[in-house]
């Protein structure tokens, strides 16, 4: 059975180099900012498991093995009638992105709390899930409310990456309340700063940010701070703990934080400190970097570690 299992959207990837307009060329992947968690963890050795909904259209025997090859259960991925969702990447000058989607009423934005099966949940240890899944649909919204709670009832944990993205959200507002309504449930909070908390919380200092979530009951933030690293602290160790990226060549940071989640998941369901989660959240992120789109470029179980080895020593704790 699972150890990790999340709830969320996984798309079909498209992506291609230079402007949209001019490509003649386009490599199929995959992606969703959950699924890539799972997928993340999963190659560093954790069992895992999606709940989703998966369009029956053409792309749905593609997406479902996929994943399967990854490792990742798919007992739970309901397939239905329907589309799932797509975008686009293309790669521009100076290695900036530009992200097109067509996602709006795709399978997995139809998920239910009927879709739940409260004794899958029971058995794993975490349960993973974003600020994106909320905002799908109403729907959606509650399913990820819902699966919170049956995790917590069955003394399952809970992660959560605010992962804010404004276009998908009718106002700010919204967003932030979707964050309050399932942070009392949260055990290990994996926000991004300083834009994100900035905007929902309030505070771009990153000190506060943690102490935030710390003092609304949080037992692990690990706060994300892109090439800088991540501020790492927990209801144990309250003082944050700065863990900086290593030198790397980054290609295409698509992914990269949820390569970091997945990184620092495994490492705390393995019985790492979170200071030490965090450290491998870093080196597989940074080792991510290095190749193009979602999924491909994660790092092996012997990639991401023998990076962690290198660099576990300045940061023991």
């Amino acid at each position: 059975m699972p150890d990790l299992i999340a709830l969320g959207e996984c798309m079909v990837e498209l992506f291609c180099d230079g402007p949209l307009a001019e490509a003649t060329t386009f490599h199929k992947s995959f992606g969703g900012d959950t699924l890539n968690t799972l997928v993340a963890a999963a190659r560093l050795g954790t069992a895992t498991g999606y709940l989703t909904r998966v369009g029956d259209d053409p792309f749905a025997p593609y997406l479902l093995g996929s994943w399967e090859r990854e490792g990742v259960d798919t007992s739970q991925a309901r397939r239905v009638p329907g589309f799932n969702g797509l975008y686009f990447i293309s790669l521009l000058a100076g290695g900036e992105r530009e992200f097109t989607y067509y996602r709006a009423g795709s399978a997995a934005s139809t998920v239910t709390p009927e879709d739940l099966d409260s004794a899958y949940l029971a058995r794993a240890r975490l349960f993973h899930t974003s600020g994106i899944s909320q905002a799908l649909s109403p729907t959606s919204r509650s399913a990820v409310l819902a699966a919170c709670r049956l995790a917590r009832a069955a003394g399952v944990g809970v992660s959560f990456d605010p992962n804010l993205r404004l276009r998908l959200w009718p106002s700010l507002a919204e967003a932030r309340a979707a964050l309050e309504e399932v942070l009392p449930l949260v055990t290990v909070a994996l926000p991004s700063g300083p834009e994100e908390v900035g905007q929902l919380l309030g505070t771009t200092d990153p000190g506060a940010a943690v102490r935030f979530f710390l003092d609304r009951g949080v037992e692990v933030v690990a706060l994300k701070l892109g090439a800088q690293g991540c501020l790492v602290a927990s209801r144990t160790a309250p003082e944050p703990v700065a863990v900086p990226t290593p030198p790397v060549t980054s290609l295409d940071t698509t992914g990269a934080g949820d390569a970091f989640n997945g990184g620092l998941l495994h490492g705390l369901l393995s019985g790492l400190t979170p200071v030490q989660a965090a450290l491998l959240g870093v080196a597989t992120a940074s080792l991510k970097v290095r190749g193009r789109g979602a999924i491909a470029s994660l790092p092996s179980r012997q990639e991401a570690y023998a990076l962690w080895e290198q660099r576990r020593p300045v940061h023991d704790g």
